[in-house]
C-alpha cells in the first residue's frame, strides 16, 4: 500500500505543479473532461453525430499538420490518404467480410503505403510544384473509381458497411478516445528528436543536410506517419457513415483540412484539433441559416487570418502565458519571473 500511495502522491504533485500552473493546460483538462461527460448529460443523436465527425476530422487535420506544418511539405491532396483508407476499409468489409476492428487497422496500413507511393516521386519536387503534384493524386484516383464502377460503385460508392459499434454512445466514446490518444501520440512525435528534425527541415533543409542528416528519409517518414493517422480517420469515417463514395477524395476536403489547421494554428497539433472543434460544429449548426452560413464562416476565417496570422490557439496562448527567454518554460502571463529559473519575464 505504501508503494501505491507513493505514486499517488507523486502523480498529485505532478498534476499540481505541471498542469494547474498554466491556463492552457487547465483549459485542455476541462476540454477533455467535458468531452468524456457529454453522453452523461445528453444523448441527443444529432449532437453526438456532430461530435463524432468532429473527432474524426480532428485526427485528419492533425495528420496534415504533422506533414505540412512541421516538415513544410505542403500537401494540397491530403484527402488522398483519407479516401484510400475509407475505400480500403469499405471494400474489405463489404466484399471480404472483414470485421471493422480489423478493417480500420488495414485502412491505416493502406494509408502508410499511399504515403510511400506518393512520397517517393513527390519528394523530388519542392514548393509550388510539390503542392500541385499532391493535388493531382486524389483527382487521378477519383477517375479510377469512376472507371471501375463494378468494384468501387462509381458515383454511388459502396454502402452497407458494418456499424462501428452497437450504439451511438459507444461510437462516440470510441472516436473520442481514439482522437485523444492519437493526437497525443502525434504531439509526442513532434516533441521528440524526430519532431525536432522535421521542424528543422521545414526551417532550413540545406543546413540539416549539411549536418549529415538524410532529410529525404525523414520527409518520407513524415508522409508515412501522416498517411497512417489520416488512414485511421478514413477507416473510422467509413464505418460511421456506413458508406464510402468519391466525396472522401474531393479537392474541397483537402482544402477544408488546410482551413481548419491554419485557423487553429499550424505547427502545434493541438491547433488543428481546436480549429476543427470550433469550425465544424459551427458550420453544422449554421445550417439553419443557409444563406448566411458560408458568409459567417468565411468572415470568421478571414478575420482570424488578418488579426491572428499564427492561428487562434497560439494567439490566445501568447496572451495568457509568457515564455521565459532563458529556459523557454512557459508561465502564466501575470507572473513577473519565470516559475523555474526566476528570470525576468518582462
Amino acid at each position: 500500500m505504501g508503494f501505491i500511495w507513493f505514486y499517488i502522491r507523486k502523480m498529485f504533485t505532478l498534476f499540481k505543479c505541471e498542469v494547474l500552473v498554466l491556463p492552457s493546460r487547465v483549459a485542455l483538462l476541462v476540454f477533455v473532461v467535458a468531452l468524456l461527460l457529454v453522453p452523461v448529460f445528453t444523448q441527443d443523436p444529432y449532437l453526438l453525430w456532430v461530435l463524432i465527425l468532429t473527432a474524426i476530422f480532428s485526427i485528419f487535420a492533425a495528420s496534415w499538420d504533422l506533414l505540412s506544418g512541421f516538415t513544410g511539405q505542403v500537401n494540397f491532396g491530403h484527402a488522398l490518404f483519407f479516401g484510400v483508407a475509407a475505400y480500403t476499409s469499405g471494400l474489405i468489409n463489404v466484399y471480404a467480410k472483414v470485421p471493422n476492428f480489423l478493417s480500420i487497422p488495414l485502412a491505416a496500413i493502406a494509408g502508410v503505403l499511399t504515403g510511400l507511393i506518393v512520397g517517393i516521386p513527390c519528394l523530388r519536387l519542392r514548393g509550388t510544384y510539390l503542392a500541385l503534384t499532391t493535388l493531382a493524386f486524389p483527382i487521378i484516383l477519383t477517375g479510377l473509381i469512376f472507371a471501375l464502377p463494378e468494384i468501387t460503385g462509381g458515383e454511388l460508392g459502396i454502402s452497407g458497411l458494418d456499424r462501428l459499434s452497437s450504439s451511438r454512445v459507444y461510437d462516440y466514446y470510441i472516436t473520442i478516445v481514439l482522437m485523444l490518444v492519437l493526437t497525443t501520440v502525434m504531439w509526442k512525435i513532434t516533441d521528440s528528436n524526430t519532431g525536432i528534425l522535421l521542424h528543422a527541415i521545414r526551417e532550413d533543409e540545406l543546413a540539416v543536410r549539411a549536418g549529415g542528416i538524410n532529410t529525404t528519409r525523414y520527409k518520407l517518414l513524415a508522409f508515412c506517419l501522416s498517411g497512417f493517422f489520416a488512414g485511421i480517420a478514413g477507416g473510422l469515417y467509413a464505418h460511421i457513415m456506413r458508406t464510402v463514395g468519391p466525396s472522401t477524395l474531393e479537392v474541397a476536403l483537402s482544402f477544408q483540412v488546410i482551413i481548419w489547421s491554419v485557423f487553429g494554428g499550424i505547427v502545434s497539433i493541438y491547433g488543428p484539433v481546436a480549429g476543427v472543434f470550433i469550425l465544424f460544429p459551427l458550420a453544422e449548426f449554421l445550417r439553419i441559416l443557409p444563406r448566411a452560413r458560408m458568409l459567417v464562416f468565411a468572415v470568421l476565417v478571414l478575420l482570424t487570418l488578418i488579426y491572428m496570422p499564427e492561428g487562434l490557439i497560439p494567439w490566445i496562448r501568447n496572451k495568457i502565458e509568457k515564455e521565459c527567454p532563458r529556459c523557454k518554460v512557459r508561465s502564466i502571463a501575470t507572473r513577473k519571473n519565470c516559475r523555474i529559473c526566476a528570470a525576468s519575464l518582462d
